[in-house]
């Protein structure tokens, strides 16, 4: 079985995609990372949200710059810029832009030191 990469995803624009959807941050997965060729890579979000009347399950993620790959984001620090299309009568239309990084599940936080 094709290994799913557990994915984060902060919206940056539009500038209200927060107060529309409830959240700029979406988790979610794809296996698309698995072929290098791929230059585009479909993430099935783990919760959906409302756009503009629309439920939206899925995102297509894309580098934001020319000639970036999306593998680029295992290097990242802080997340890896991307353009993110939706499906909208069956074709993609990029709406979004935000940074994609690799999510990591913790079962307990580490203590730093810096908790309240």
């Amino acid at each position: 079985m094709t290994q799913h990469l557990k994915l984060r995803i902060h919206v940056s624009e539009p500038f209200d995609f927060e107060r529309i959807a409830g959240t700029a941050e979406l988790t979610g997965w794809t296996v698309d990372h698995m072929d290098s060729e791929n230059e585009q890579w479909e993430v099935h979000l783990d919760d959906g949200f409302d756009f503009h009347g629309r439920q939206i399950g899925r995102l297509l993620a894309s580098p934001r710059y020319v000639g970036e790959h999306l593998a680029r984001m295992f290097d990242a620090i802080a997340g890896f810029p991307v353009r993110l299309a939706h499906r909208d009568e069956g074709s993609w239309h990029y709406a979004f832009t935000g940074m994609i990084s690799e999510r990591r599940e913790r079962d307990k936080e580490p203590d730093n030191g810096a908790s309240i």
